[in-house]
């Protein structure tokens, strides 16, 4: 039975939080789909949860619903070159 998932890591900035944790993707499927079919929420787990301008931690938990509506950016981990 088992659907098999591949764990992205990903990074989401909304305008006051970065968010870094792990979402279900099919193997292929792109995050732009997984995005642009979502509901109101998607799932996210192993999240932590920061401070955009100061970069402090605030959260962490195993599994949060993420609001798309409050969502400015959303990444791949392993997509980042370099902060600024």
């Amino acid at each position: 039975m088992g659907d098999m998932v591949n764990k992205t890591s990903v990074v989401i900035l909304t305008s006051h939080y970065r968010i870094m944790g792990m979402i279900d993707l099919m193997p292929g499927a792109r995050l732009t789909d997984y995005v642009g079919e979502a509901k109101e929420f998607f799932a996210v787990v192993h999240a932590e949860v920061a401070d955009r301008s100061t970069g402090t931690v605030l959260y962490t938990g195993k599994f949060m619903n993420i609001n798309l509506r409050n969502i400015e950016v959303i990444f791949p981990a392993d997509m980042i070159e370099g902060e600024k």
